[in-house]
């Protein structure tokens, strides 16, 4: 109605005409014009081509003119007028090594990349080998870890399939084959290479022209993605890119934006055909494999004069007429057989010979390690005002849905005093710049490709956040280094063990600090108020008997232990069907699987545990005759310990560990309660083994001072216990 109204205003529209339209009086506008002998209406995704008698159009299926084959038509005659008129009149060709072969040859023209002249030439050069950037590796070897260690700054070389994970159709999967998995009706992009030209056509129209004996043109399929097709289940892409890339594991199911796929390719080129210079979109890293043929790769570093290079030329009316690889220092050849993989890393400038026909599978991931290089891309692609088509989709949409994923990830790796890698941190500083960049765009250009339930000013500041504090040095970097450990990996695959437990618990903590947002933020709760919460529900147990379970509690305490460490979240996710006992390791409390007290002294000992202070066995040696203690005496013993000190609630750490460790009058050695590390806990990863000999850990809970008011030490959290139930008919 708008677009109508504002026709009317500018007199370009006749009223009777408009009312016709709103209100449909009108034969002429209500029904759409027809066209063609198939007397259709316009369809905009369909090829059309005007009859230049009698002016009609007409679909190019319905008169047997392929796109590609349209333009070499000078004057064209439909299948009605070429009855009166004759045959539809061919451009004639006047040249070998242009786009356009109807131009003069008058010599003074340079040549144009992808024409025949041109593919000579090329064949003609001579080229730095490819072997001396290309790394030679076994399929085993491509692993996330490799790469994570040594970085994915060179092509990589695979000759054999195995151990890639790559599952491919035998090598005579045929042209013909692919039509008969994908269909024929599919209509796909095809490149005129002569004139490189992309036209539309259907897949059994390329098929029938691959295999007739006249191929006057060089036509090469390199965009047939086949996710949506049966052919999908006959291809299954390397491991390296299933678990790096980015969609596959950060892209949510529930997504607004549709999933993008560009992981399974099928490329079908004829001989000589060529694909000039290019970066893949959104600098994305690409795997490749030739099924049967052969491809030259010509391959460029992406350093930052190459990039300047390329986007000058990219951006330059006689960009065709230029090889970009006589403006660069060294451009390698690299020839890819039968059977062998390529991977190509972030932002390679690369151009492709087909020297052979050749069928090729191939694929594109974006993933962790060269975020910085993928943004560069992407804005050097907006700058060259790229069309949609050939862009990485939603690719800003994709990179919100990562920012998100990363600020949990250095979370986890703040919460476990472990480093993130130092590829993920200069990754997320890049990531941080681009997103601001993009909200201050959304200003002027608003395009948002912001998923619906990410906050994004709050998302960039909670990095930030983040990133600054790993700068402050405030995540025991220093010391981690000064040991020599490694830090923990950061992608994906790394954190998946826990993780998920880890993150509930801090989205319910998170929670309850913003409901209190109006007041001073409070302390994430400690060990120790876990500790208290714990011996509160103990004694509570003591009151109710001592087989009585509160499976709500268990599941309440095992939820909050999840944030300590992914050892101890892994084992509290089997314990909530268990009792929960706590046990003090390595200076740090974490929860242990265990079977319910049978006895009463198992559940003493339980206590004990939770206190760090370990019940020593007496060495068993029946020749001396010595009758073992029994719990019950020791902890008598204790509780006389105990009164003689007073209250105990007052006694220092330093006395309780030299009452500990050293042995009083007339006390045998094997008497004694001592910490010790409990070898119940699961190994801990090397990054978060604390220095030899920490600290007794009631000199950790205090810092060496005087506690405060509702914060106490292991001993006086067991005294407090065993004054309380000191007249319970339990301890009789």
């Amino acid at each position: 109605c708008c677009l109508l109204f504002m026709l009317l205003l500018n007199g370009a529209l006749d009223p009777s005409l408009a009312a016709a339209a709103l209100f449909g009086d009108s034969p002429k506008m209500a029904t759409a014009q027809l066209y063609c002998v198939c007397r259709q209406p316009y369809d905009v995704s369909r090829f059309m081509i005007e009859c230049d008698i009698c002016k009609d159009w007409f679909h190019g299926s319905c008169v047997e003119v392929e796109e590609h084959h349209a333009v070499d038509i000078d004057v064209y005659h439909c299948p009605n007028c070429d009855v009166h008129h004759g045959p539809s009149l061919m451009k004639k060709r006047r040249n070998w090594h242009r786009h356009d072969y109807t131009e003069p040859d008058d010599g003074s023209k340079p040549v144009q990349a992808g024409t025949s002249v041109f593919v000579r030439e090329l064949q003609a050069r001579t080229f730095p080998s490819g072997d001396e950037i290309l790394q030679q590796m076994h399929g085993s070897q491509v692993t996330q870890r490799y790469l994570e260690r040594h970085g994915f700054r060179y092509p990589i070389a695979v000759h054999k399939m195995e151990g890639l994970g790559l599952r491919l159709p035998p090598p005579d999967f045929s042209v013909k084959d692919v039509e008969r998995y994908v269909g024929g009706d599919k209509v796909i992009d095809v490149i005129d290479v002569a004139r490189q030209a992309d036209s539309k056509m259907k897949l059994s129209a390329f098929v029938k022209y691959y295999y007739s004996p006249q191929r006057p043109k060089v036509l090469n399929v390199i965009s047939l993605e086949f996710s949506d097709t049966r052919m999908s289940e006959l291809v299954v892409v390397p491991d390296i890119a299933q678990k790096m890339s980015w969609v596959e594991n950060y892209w949510p199911d529930d997504s607004y934006f549709p999933k993008p796929f560009v992981q399974k390719y099928c490329l079908m080129g004829m001989k000589d055909s060529y694909t000039d210079f290019h970066i893949d979109f959104g600098g994305t890293s690409v795997w490749y494999h030739v099924l049967w043929g052969e491809k030259i790769f010509y391959l460029i570093k992406p350093t930052s004069a190459n990039l300047a290079l390329y986007e000058e030329w990219s951006s330059s009316p006689s960009q065709s007429e230029v090889f970009f690889g006589e403006k660069v220092d060294k451009c390698y050849k690299c020839v890819v057989r039968q059977g062998t993989t390529l991977l190509i890393p972030t932002g390679w400038i690369h151009a492709v010979l087909t020297s052979q026909d050749c069928m090729a599978f191939g694929g594109n991931f974006l993933h962790n390690l060269n975020i910085g290089m993928q943004l560069r891309c992407y804005e050097m692609e907006r700058r060259l005002k790229t069309p949609d088509l050939f862009k990485f989709p939603y690719f800003e949409a994709i990179c919100w849905y990562v920012a998100k994923n990363l600020l949990e990830t250095l979370k986890e790796s703040r919460e476990d005093n472990c480093l993130p890698p130092e590829y993920l941190i200069k990754g997320v500083k890049a990531l941080i710049t681009a997103l601001r960049n993009w909200l201050k765009r959304e200003v002027t250009e608003p395009a948002s490709e912001v998923p619906d339930h990410i906050r994004p000013n709050h998302l960039i500041k909670m990095l930030t956040k983040e990133i600054q504090y790993l700068e402050n040095g405030n995540c025991g970097s220093k010391l981690m280094k000064s040991q020599g450990i490694s830090a923990c990996p950061s992608t994906r695959s790394a954190h998946e063990r826990g993780s998920h437990a880890r993150r509930t618990a801090r989205r319910l903590r998170d929670q309850h600090h913003h409901h209190h947002h109006h007041s001073h933020s409070p302390k994430a709760p400690s060990n120790l108020d876990i500790f208290e919460q714990h011996t509160q529900e103990v004694l509570k147990r003591l009151k109710m008997g001592p087989y009585e379970e509160d499976a709500s509690f268990n599941l309440k305490v095992n939820g909050k232990f999840n944030k300590v460490s992914t050892a101890s979240a892994a084992v509290a996710e089997r314990s909530l069907d268990n009792d929960l006992r706590l046990v003090l390791c390595n200076g740090r409390i974490i929860s242990e699987s265990a079977t319910s007290p049978s006895t009463e002294e198992d559940a003493i000992q339980g206590m004990l545990s939770m206190a760090g202070l370990l019940y020593s066995h007496p060495s068993e040696d029946p020749s001396k005759g010595e009758r073992h203690t029994t719990l019950k005496h020791r902890i008598q013993e204790h509780k006389n310990f105990m009164d003689s000190q007073g209250s105990g609630s007052n006694s220092s750490s330093e006395a309780w560990s030299n009452h500990t460790h050293s042995p009083a009058h007339g006390e045998s050695p094997t008497l004694g309660f001592q910490y010790c590390e409990t070898s119940l806990s699961p190994p801990l990863h090397p990054s978060k083994r604390p220095a030899s000999n920490p600290p007794p850990i009631s000199n950790q809970a205090t810092k060496g001072k005087r506690p405060k008011k509702g914060m106490a030490t292991a001993k006086q959290r067991l005294g407090k216990i065993l004054k309380l139930s000191r007249h319970k008919p339990f301890f009789v």
